[in-house]
């Protein structure tokens, strides 16, 4: 059968469109991926959000004592939690079912037995979703399978209690921090050590990474937040808090988040050595007149490459807040009600829903005691108005 010259050129102009469309399609997702890289990108997901109903929050209940560190699968469709019952379960997002638990071993059973004997106090997912670490008080990083939790290796080496955890992304490049006051690096597919570096003056308190070959940490009492060149073996020095610095999150490649036990609330550039915005007293005081105290922020999470993040406390709720143009302003959207310690905060990668670690107690310590908080973890569902859009920063950010 013979086609016509004009229905054969109305099929190649086609052919050619789509050619195009896919071209631009990857040509958009390669100009993303740069952008990313250079901690340019910001997808505008904050003035979309929409406070949850409290009925849509999920309890999920499984862990005998607080809470401590948590974290989403990749795909969004795992979450697993670690506790001060030296626990660690999977759970099914869906569902809210348990699909795993590795119970607590019997101290002085470390070197016959593959679960944690003390309290776990971080943990991390490769992000292909392939292996799990999690570290623990007694100095030990243990690595998992995720799809099964069975046990691969034990990393010894620490000194003292393993307090972050991160992966490189797209690597199995495996980064640690401890109270020793060091950070370690290892290669998980390898079971390998690689080195230490050396530089906080006080206690690691916690650690992230992205894809860059380096890490951020925040260092309690020491005042710093520093970020570590793995190749070159140095180290970048912040100072802005006046309290302990207790937690920190990578935004994007060049800017992240930190919170400490004075109640401030930092955001920094990578180029800058003072923070670009503190916001102190997060989330108010609390105490008799005149003897107040602010509430310690104990968690932050950021919704990767975007205006959105989240802090957490003791202080009877979770805030959401949206980092203004150029991270220099940081303006409170809303408050999610949460009795306890939120211990730890998680953006799923969709950012369809955020995850908290709750307990009776400070992941850290035994400061207070919340009675009628649950150890537990929420699932809160981030509803949005309609499709947020992606702004580039400007190169003064």
């Amino acid at each position: 059968m013979r086609r016509s010259p004009v229905i054969l050129s109305q099929i190649e102009e086609e052919k050619a469109e789509e050619e195009a469309f896919e071209k631009d399609l990857v040509a958009g997702r390669l100009k993303e991926d740069v952008l990313e890289q250079k901690g340019k990108l910001q997808r505008q997901i904050a003035k979309i959000l929409q406070p949850p109903e409290g009925s849509d929050i999920r309890i999920l209940r499984g862990h005998q004592l607080p809470i401590t560190c948590l974290v989403i699968s990749p795909d969004d469709k795992f979450i697993f939690s670690a506790a001060k019952d030296c626990s660690i379960i999977k759970w099914d997002v869906e569902s809210g079912n348990k699909l795993h638990v590795i119970q607590r071993e019997k101290k002085g059973t470390e070197d016959s037995h593959v679960g944690h004997t003390t309290h776990i106090l971080c943990m991390a997912i490769s992000s292909d979703g392939k292996y799990l670490a999690t570290g623990d008080r007694n100095k030990l990083i243990m690595i998992w399978e995720a799809a099964t939790c069975k046990h691969l290796y034990k990393f010894t080496g620490h000194r003292d209690a393993v307090s972050g955890l991160s992966f490189r992304k797209g690597t199995h490049q495996l980064y640690s921090a401890s109270h020793d006051r060091s950070v370690k690096v290892w290669n998980v597919a390898e079971n390998a050590y690689v080195e230490t570096l050396f530089g906080h003056q006080d206690v690691i308190t916690g650690l992230d990474s992205l894809s860059r070959e380096c890490c951020v940490t925040s260092g309690g009492r020491d005042g710093t937040v520093r970020v570590w060149k793995i190749p070159e073996e140095s180290q970048l020095v912040f100072y802005g808090h006046q309290g302990s610095i207790d937690c920190i999150q990578l935004i994007n490649e060049e800017h992240m988040v930190s919170g400490a036990d004075d109640g401030s609330v930092a955001l920094w550039g990578l180029s800058k050595k003072k923070p670009l915005i503190v916001v102190k007293k997060a989330h108010g005081l609390h105490g008799t007149q005149g003897l107040e105290q602010p509430y310690w922020i104990s968690s932050v999470a950021a919704l990767l490459n975007s205006d959105l993040i989240a802090t957490g406390s003791h202080s009877s709720s979770v805030k959401l807040w949206k980092c203004g143009e150029g991270f220099q302003k940081l303006e409170p959207l809303f408050e999610i009600p949460m009795v306890g310690f939120v211990n730890s905060l998680k953006f799923s990668s969709s950012g369809n829903f955020l995850v908290a670690g709750i307990g009776q107690e400070h992941r850290l310590g035994r400061w207070w005691r919340i009675k009628e908080a649950k150890n537990s973890i929420c699932i809160v569902p981030l509803k949005k108005t309609a499709g947020g859009n992606t702004q580039i920063l400007g190169e003064g950010s």
